[in-house]
């Protein structure tokens, strides 16, 4: 029973991962991964195996209100050198992670996992793509643009995908669970996911500005540039523009099938509670 305090818990684990003989986990809301910070990089710099489970991860934890409400830590958390990050989109992804965490032994891994319920993406088929930090989740013939996600998000995407094929528009959705794994495969598979030649958008409820160096500076990215609010997570995805339709809409603009007009970032009104 590590108790309230974040920073003890990690310390902690630590310990028992330096004295050996078990694999230690402990798990908080991540907006407190913050507390928990040195002795997660010093975790990462002695390659320990600890497991950190951290839940709530953006948004959509709601009436908590913005101090609860992570929109920093997981672009944060992936800046540490040798920490691998896994946000999970579904139940396969969430499993894969936690057998890829048990599996290494040479640095600790932290999973990012949503507060609210997340559709199943697929079979078991996939879990070895999934293995690779990031696949193709869902591809139609023709494709001519990428949606990129990770976590929640990814089933947005989906929507978006399905959305965009009712107008003659087919797109790839990729799920990019951990960038960290995905950085470390070879060139092909990289190209084969992320095609060179497809524009991109991407859209995480986090900060940006990470995914850059996958889109590009002529892609699209949808993330948090502000903090939260409170309000039920429905609320709060549709006012801060995490929705198939805007994704679409972005698609679009990609393509160059929409009028540049006023900012798709613009926030609608909601009642903050």
């Amino acid at each position: 029973s590590y108790g309230v305090r974040e920073f003890g818990m990690a310390a902690i684990m630590n310990g028992i991962a330096l004295h050996g003989g078990f694999i230690p986990y402990g798990g908080t809301f991540l907006a407190f991964s913050d507390y928990s910070r040195n002795a997660i990089r010093m975790a990462a710099l002695m390659k320990l195996q600890v497991v950190h489970v951290f839940t709530h991860d953006s948004i959509g934890l709601g009436e908590d209100g913005p101090t609860h409400q992570p929109v920093e830590h997981v672009p944060s958390l992936r800046l540490v050198p040798g920490l691998d990050v896994w946000r999970p989109a579904d139940a396969l992804e969430t499993a894969v992670a936690w057998a890829c965490a048990l599996e290494r032994r040479d640095g600790p891994t932290a999973l990012v996992l949503s507060r609210q319920g997340l559709p199943q993406l697929g079979g078991a088929a996939r879990a070895d793509a999934v293995r690779r930090g990031g696949y193709v989740v869902s591809d139609m013939p023709g494709a001519r643009a990428t949606l990129l996600a990770t976590g929640s998000e990814v089933a947005l995407a989906v929507q978006a995908q399905a959305a965009l094929a009712a107008d003659g528009i087919a797109t790839r959705v990729v799920s990019m669970p951990c960038t960290q794994r995905f950085d470390q495969q070879d060139a092909a598979w990289q190209d084969q996911v992320l095609a060179p030649a497809l524009p991109a958008v991407a859209v995480e409820a986090a900060h940006p500005d990470f995914w850059r160096k996958y889109v590009g500076r002529t892609g699209r990215v949808v993330g948090m540039t502000t903090f939260g609010e409170s309000a039920p997570a429905q609320e709060l995805y549709a006012h801060f523009g995490f929705t198939p339709a805007r994704l679409a809409d972005e698609v679009r603009a990609l393509l160059g099938q929409r009028e540049p007009g006023a900012s798709p970032c613009a926030p609608a009104p909601v009642e903050v509670i």
